[in-house]
């Protein structure tokens, strides 16, 4: 009768708490399938890309601490060997961030560059117009400013960038949005693609051309990702940061020691 008590405890604990965890990952958007990068830089996992299609990151100058990438002037990371499907051109970058300084300009909280040209889009800040974000490109093929745009006036909050680009018959459709809200968005092309091998994802720099990194942002990275899909507000507005199948794992593991401690 106590084995058949216990079993009873831990299967209702067990589903409960799975109840609890599906519930995040619902929130991560219908086309969590397509989630080809994901960076949490959380304990344990700080440099790895949660889908394993990107190498480990390598910090040039930047740092991980407390579950954030923190970015400076000259300070950044980059990631390549890329081994997935061809990026894009369907696409939507996503970073949660902390801005710690709103006077640097024109670096990027993720960059999606190619190693063989010079080829980027990227979150940028304040390129074209100080405190505001855009969608960064080479040569601006795929940049206008935003409108009505956000003009940053404050340090130290965490806010969510996406930017998500659809093919509109060779062109990119872009559409900007700061915490799940549409500040901008327009048609401008060419669009393009990364083939597997030939790209890289910036942490700090707009773009990384003939070995030099061009802009630097003051930030500390929460989470990053790139979606091979174009996700809508709703879906943008699902998404929660830091929601990962490592945690759920880490969860369940404790919930069993916890019941094996109290046999």
């Amino acid at each position: 009768m106590k084995h058949l008590e216990r079993y009873f405890i831990f299967s209702l604990s067990l589903l409960l708490l799975l109840g609890s965890l599906v519930m995040p990952a619902l929130g991560q958007g219908e086309k969590k399938g397509d989630l080809i990068g994901h960076w949490t830089f959380e304990k344990g996992v700080e440099l790895e890309d949660q889908t394993g299609h990107f190498s480990e990151i390598d910090l040039l100058g930047a740092d991980v601490k407390d579950g954030k990438l923190r970015l400076g002037s000259n300070e950044w990371a980059m990631t390549s060997g890329y081994k997935g499907p061809d990026i894009g051109p369907d696409k939507t970058l996503v970073t949660w961030l902390y801005l710690d300084d709103l006077n640097v300009t024109r670096g990027a909280t993720l960059a999606v560059n190619k190693s063989s040209a010079d080829t980027f889009d990227a979150i940028v800040y304040a390129e074209r117009q100080p405190k505001r974000w855009m969608a960064g490109s080479s040569h601006f093929r795929r940049t206008q400013d935003a409108i009505p745009g956000f003009e940053e006036k404050e340090t130290g909050k965490l806010m969510q960038l996406a930017i998500s680009y659809e093919d509109e018959g060779g062109n990119a459709k872009i559409t900007i949005y700061r915490n799940g809200e549409r500040i901008g968005g327009y048609t401008m092309g060419p669009i393009v693609s990364w083939e597997a091998g030939d790209v890289e994802a910036l942490f700090g720099p707009r773009a990384l051309i003939g070995g030099t990194a061009y802009g630097w942002v003051v930030a500390r990275v929460e989470d990053a990702r790139i979606y091979n899909a174009v996700l809508s507000k709703k879906e943008i507005n699902s998404l929660v940061e830091n929601t990962l199948d490592v945690e759920a794992r880490g969860k369940l593991a404790t919930l069993w020691g916890q019941l094996k401690l109290s046999d």
